[in-house]
């Protein structure tokens, strides 16, 4: 039998950067999982032995990787993926499944991706620490949410500096630096009535271009981001707080209750109310 530590973590008021499930498992020969797909950011380091992973690519065709001790894997959400120890020399691993607004940003500073899923580390240093972030995550689970989120970044940061991008560090692209401001004008103004317009106005540039460089980065245009980013803080209030459906309408930025109404439920597919009856 495989010797396993699981945990699920149940506390989902982390809305920059969560946590879902994470453990550790000593598998046996030939151990396998999948095929399957997550729904979020799930990342295995291997700290001895080998295994295969199977993976879906960009382009959506499967790419196999033997993976060894000292390397990891990123599935990505929505990937499909099939992962299998070796017969001979399983593999035994550590997993932390995370989201958030801040994980695809973190993660673009890294060399990982669909068609690069395979963790290889620029530093011992750096991969001992954050081995060691997600040992402490695993075998402290009695610890506080705040706690263990702590470690999260932590683990994440030693993650990207590990695998840091040569191709970004050496680039230092000012499209960067413009979508790092861009964000940050976003959490700091999401429940002010701000426009497209405004957000590539403090970065200094003209709306087409934003609009492109964005969408490039992040897969989603400045809009999406926005009302996605407002979402998401609106279902943080409904969960947590008594205010009325138009006083969070009004705390993230829509003075007008329907069209608040209706963007909601164009992300969650529910009104806000049922959404608030369905998390009480």
């Amino acid at each position: 039998m495989s010797n396993i530590l699981f945990n699920i973590f149940p506390h989902e008021n982390f809305i920059d950067l969560g946590m879902y499930q994470y453990g550790y498992e000593q598998c046996d020969p030939g151990h396998s999982f999948g095929p399957a797909a997550r729904n979020h950011y799930l990342f295995h380091y291997i700290i001895s032995g080998t295994g295969t992973l199977m993976a879906d690519n960009s382009k959506g065709e499967t790419q196999t990787y033997s993976i060894k001790s000292g390397q990891g894997f990123l599935i990505f959400p929505g990937q499909i993926t099939t992962y299998f120890a070796d017969p001979n020399i399983p593999w035994e691993y550590i997993w932390i499944e995370f989201d958030g607004l801040k994980a695809k940003e973190l993660l673009y500073l890294t060399e990982l991706s669909l068609d690069a899923p395979v963790y290889h580390s620029h530093s011992k240093a750096l991969r001992e620490q954050m081995m060691n972030e997600m040992l402490h995550i695993v075998h402290h689970a009695q610890e506080s949410p705040f706690h263990l989120i702590g470690h999260l970044y932590l683990f994440l940061d030693y993650l990207t500096q590990s695998s840091k991008s040569t191709k970004l560090v050496q680039s230092s692209k000012m499209s960067d630096y413009y979508i790092k401001e861009a964000i940050h004008y976003i959490e700091q103004n999401f429940q002010n009535n701000i426009s497209v317009e405004d957000i590539a106005s403090v970065c200094g540039i003209n709306r087409s271009y934003f609009g492109k460089i964005f969408r490039n980065t992040l897969g989603r245009s400045p809009q999406e981001f926005l009302i996605n980013y407002r979402m998401t803080k609106a279902a943080e209030l409904l969960k947590l707080t008594s205010l009325s459906i138009a006083e969070i309408s009004s705390a993230v930025g829509y003075e007008n209750q329907l069209h608040f109404s209706r963007a909601f439920k164009k992300i969650y597919g529910i009104s806000p109310r049922e959404w608030r009856n369905q998390h009480k």
